[in-house]
């Protein structure tokens, strides 16, 4: 009996990467990968230590803190910190190990790696914030730097927090330095850089609708179903609003707001939504306000999937496991043809079955296409491997130039895993090809070559 611990959301990443792989023909053709599959899925190192902090009252407060440090093969470890109490090491390893490959498709020299603490930022004041981050960053800084380890924000650590944290690695190693990515515009942070995540998993759906439909459609007229309302779902959502599309929906851990009829979200009532998640409010606190109330119904403690009615596109943009398998099959069932995660690992493996087995058993244009967060949002942390470029040298790029190249990389990452799948899984006639297996082989290939240069493995 392995005497590993039970790590569900680790295990379950491992399991859908490892069954791409041997579905295909990569082992066939190169049955060395198997090592390669074995040493990549161990951690390089894992860095777990207390966070001890003083609340309002004066009162001691211990958290616990970590940071996977999964894979620097290709360049400096990369990844956001968490902070939610549902951290835990199964987490952050499964959010690092998608990290590796994830970083790999954006063709940016950057490792994997992952962190944060079950620390709950919720309800503190900003005192209480800079404090906890304080102590933090305290014992996390020296195990990061520029060239080692570069964390962002993720999920609880916003523009704010990555500040206090900033401001603490600057004053104990008496260096500046671009140890971190999310950082302020005035201070060496990336413009769209917040909007990077969302934007750049629409421009990527952009890519397969045109690839379905032979460049004849785009989000133009199309019903969007979104889910969360963070930076990832309301840039998305703006995006999307933008190339003419209509979203249908946004939620909460709390409950879902979906439209009534064929209206869908404004941009200022996006923009107020995001105005309340910087209050940490819930969208039940809106939901009675003269502009929301005759036009949205709020629906608590459900998730929007089985109550958008028909949509063409869905965009899972809150948290893993966001969409079970008797939720794709409605989605299908409502005619959707195109979902992309927005979250990391938003589908569940059951939901990942029902679309991949409705992709192979129907032609292009009739079946629903997949794409896995490691490919489809991809672009945050593509943004924030450009704040590492534009701070090694000193520079800050115009919008337009940094909009511009996360549009080439997303580009990229689609036509990758497109090709790779056509060349290790070819599909049958008139079939699309499967982004999952392509992409998961691309970024595996890439990370593997790498490791095995470095003589990790031969």
């Amino acid at each position: 009996m392995s005497n590993l611990p039970h790590e569900p959301e680790f295990e379950q990443a491992y399991k859908e990467l490892a069954s791409t792989l041997e579905n295909s023909t990569l082992f066939q053709k190169n049955p060395e990968y198997r090592k390669a599959l074995a040493v990549v899925s161990v951690p390089e190192r894992v860095i777990q230590f207390r966070v001890v902090w003083e609340d309002d009252k004066g009162h001691v407060q211990v958290n616990r803190g970590y940071r996977v440090q999964f894979n620097s093969a290709l360049g400096p470890y990369k990844g956001g910190l968490r902070f939610h109490p549902t951290v835990n090491l199964s987490i952050l390893k499964f959010l690092g190990f998608e990290q590796i490959f994830k970083n790999a498709l954006t063709g940016l020299n950057m490792g994997g790696g992952k962190g944060g603490s079950d620390f709950d930022p919720k309800g503190k004041s900003d005192s209480e914030i800079r404090r906890f981050c304080v102590s933090f960053m305290t014992e996390l800084s020296r195990h990061i730097g520029a060239d080692t380890d570069v964390p962002a924000g993720d999920i609880g650590v916003t523009g704010r927090e990555v500040g206090f944290l900033f401001g603490q690695y600057r004053k104990m190693r008496n260096s500046w330095e671009g140890v971190l990515t999310g950082k302020g515009g005035t201070w060496g942070g990336s413009l769209i850089r917040p909007e990077a995540t969302g934007y750049g998993v629409v421009y990527y759906v952009d890519h397969m609708i045109k690839h379905v439909s032979g460049g004849q459609q785009s989000f133009l007229g199309k019903r969007v179903a979104v889910s969360g309302s963070g930076n990832v779902a309301q840039y998305a959502a703006l995006k999307v609003i933008e190339l003419g599309g209509t979203v249908v929906s946004l939620s909460d851990s709390q409950g879902s707001l979906i439209t009534i009829g064929d209206t869908g979200f404004t941009p200022a009532e996006i923009n107020t939504i995001a105005d309340l998640k910087v209050e940490r409010k819930q969208l039940s606190s809106i939901v009675s306000s003269p502009e929301f109330v005759n036009k949205f119904r709020y629906i608590p403690n459900a998730r929007p999937w089985t109550h958008v009615g028909k949509v063409d596109v869905a965009l899972p943009s809150a948290t893993q496991n966001e969409v079970s398998g008797e939720e794709a099959q409605v989605l299908i069932d409502n005619g959707c043809k195109f979902i992309a995660e927005g979250s990391n690992m938003g589908c569940t493996q059951e939901a990942i079955d029902v679309f991949e087995a409705h992709r192979e058993a129907n032609p292009g244009t009739a079946a629903i296409w997949y794409a896995p967060g490691k490919a489809a949002n991809a672009g945050g942390v593509a943004v924030s491997g450009l704040e590492m470029a534009q701070n090694s040298a000193r520079i800050n790029w115009s919008a337009q130039e940094v909009d511009s190249r996360l549009k080439g990389i997303m580009d990229s990452c689609f036509k990758n895993g497109l090709d790779t799948a056509r060349e290790y899984a070819t599909p049958k006639e008139g079939i699309l090809p499967s982004l999952v297996t392509g992409s998961n082989i691309a970024g595996f290939t890439k990370v593997a070559a790498a490791m095995k240069d470095h003589g990790d493995w031969w």
